[in-house]
Parts: C-alpha cells; structure tokens; sequence
C-alpha cells in the first residue's frame, strides 16, 4: 500500500514538472545517423520542425474520484481475501472436528466390539483395580457405548 502512496506521489510530482515543459514549444529532430530527438529549443537542423502539442487540464473532482474508485475496489478486493481466510479456516476447522469425530468413532465402536466379545466386562475404579460389571451394568454400558456410537457415528 505505501509503494501505491509512493507512486502516486511521484506521477503527481512529475505531472507538477512536466506541465511547465507542455506549454512550451517542442521542436523534433532527426539527426545524420537517423535518430530522432526531441527538444525545447530549435537547434537549427534542417529536419527540425516544430511540433503542436495541446492539453487539456485535468479535473481535480475527476482524480479525486479515480483514486476514491480505486481505492473503494482495494477495499472490496482486501474484503474478499479476509472473507477467503475465514472461509479457509473455517472448513480447516471443520476437517479437525470431523476427523477427531471419526476417531472417536472408532474408539467407541471398538469399545462394543470388546463388550461384545468379552466374557465378562470391568472397568478400573479410582485405584486402578478392576470392577467387574454385573448384568445390568454391563447392560447400561452397552447402552451408554451405542448413544455415544449413535452420536459420534451417525449410525
């Protein structure tokens, strides 16, 4: 953004110097070895001529609204990119919780795999030890398992 500030500094700088240079006379040349020059002063030459150079003034309200413009459409264009960011983000964050939904997932339906394939199923108290579940635990377990599997699965 400070280059665009810098630059549009140095076009108006220079428009400010060449204006001095447009209203006055311009004389073209072509020299022996066929080059052609341009110049404020007559040199003389015999394929010298003079050149009419005309300018109409530009509208200070008109330059005002080319650069309002523009910078309207660097806003709009800056608009769109936080808005691409965000959306990036967004659906980054959406394959996070769906990949760690998934994990789940299998984590839950391997716990029934297990409660179903097992003779008898514990859990570990706060000491560490076994707690074998009697039947209506394990039942209650086993329900537990298929909501969180119903949840986490879709199923």
């Amino acid at each position: 953004m400070k280059i665009r500030h810098l630059t549009s500094g140095i076009i108006a700088l220079a428009l400010t110097f060449c204006g001095g240079a447009l209203a006055n006379e311009i004389y073209k040349f072509t020299d022996a070895d066929g080059n052609v020059h341009y110049t404020d002063r007559p040199t003389g030459e015999s394929t010298e001529e003079r050149l009419q150079v005309s300018y109409n003034r530009t509208s200070n309200t008109a330059v005002q609204e080319r650069v309002q413009s523009r910078l309207d459409a660097e806003a709009k264009r800056e608009e769109s990119r936080a808005e691409a960011r965000s959306a990036k983000q967004a659906a980054k964050d959406e394959r996070a919780a769906a990949d760690i939904k998934a994990a789940k997932c299998a984590d839950y339906r391997q716990k029934m795999k297990s409660m179903l394939e097992a003779r008898r199923v514990y859990r570990e108290d706060e000491n560490g030890e076994r707690v074998y579940l009697d039947d209506v635990a394990r039942a209650e377990a086993r329900s537990r398992a298929e909501e969180l599997i119903k949840k986490n699965c879709g199923n």
